[in-house]
């Protein structure tokens, strides 16, 4: 049976792991960003706002201060939906922070066997499978220790970040349709 966190202990992952923190995005969107006024800015002037001082980027820039790595690679569709695009404009941000994200054409993603999961793995040693419903709304986060699983989560990882492209290039990619 699934192990729910209570959600008010979600942030002490992003403090307490002594390493990594890996993501892995695989939906289309998601219901959180489309009900933000940082979204509908996004939708009415084609930009982000520069937010390089909330919560996430100054934990971002502590954690890899210390040295720490925070990565994730998102899986995009082509052509990328609006919420992928989204993303890709305000992760201009997360890494300028520190952070590492980086992106996949779901057809590449498919075609290598990633799952359609989203998860968070801290250290190799734990995840945070996160469920979500439907409409993209999230659900809860799921923690996982079961080495089995984690040792797929990690060669889920791999293979990820070794096909995936820094935003940069992927963006010269969706500028020339490839």
């Amino acid at each position: 049976m699934a192990e729910f966190i209570d959600d008010s202990t979600f942030g002490s992952y992003f403090e307490a792991f002594e390493h990594t923190a890996w993501r892995l995005e695989t939906r289309r969107g998601y219901g959180s960003d489309r009900a933000s006024d940082k979204y509908r800015h996004y939708l009415e002037n084609g930009e982000v706002p520069d937010d390089l001082e909330r919560p996430w980027c100054l934990n971002v820039r502590a954690q890899t201060r210390q040295g720490k790595r925070i990565e994730r690679v998102r899986i995009v569709d082509e052509p990328p939906t609006r919420e992928q695009m989204y993303l890709l404009a305000g992760a201009a941000a997360n890494n300028a922070a520190g952070e590492d994200i980086r992106n996949l054409w779901r057809a590449d993603a498919e075609r290598i066997g990633l799952p359609s999961l989203d998860f968070w793995l801290f250290d190799s040693a734990r995840a945070l499978v996160l469920h979500f419903d439907d409409a993209d709304g999230y659900l809860g986060a799921e923690l996982v220790v079961d080495p089995a699983r984690i040792v797929e989560y990690c060669q889920v990882r791999d293979a990820a970040w070794h096909h995936a492209n820094r935003r940069e290039e992927f963006l010269r990619q969706i500028a020339s349709g490839a």
